[in-house]
């Protein structure tokens, strides 16, 4: 066995290596991975404006 069929030995499989970690970490859709849940789009609505204030009228002891 000379050095050429070692290294296309060693090749293959670091190849064959990266393709699987391509496959699962890649942009290929959900193949592997659980469904992810919808995020439902709830607008809110601002926050309403204080009430105005009047006066405070507070009781005078005597």
């Amino acid at each position: 066995m000379d050095s050429r069929s070692v290294a296309g030995i060693l090749g293959a499989i670091v190849a064959s290596i990266v393709l699987v970690i391509a496959i699962v970490y890649g942009p290929i859709g959900q193949f592997g991975k659980p469904a992810k849940p919808a995020q439902p789009t709830i607008v809110q609505p601002p926050p309403a404006a204080p009430a105005p204030r009047g006066p405070v009228v507070r009781e005078v002891p005597n």
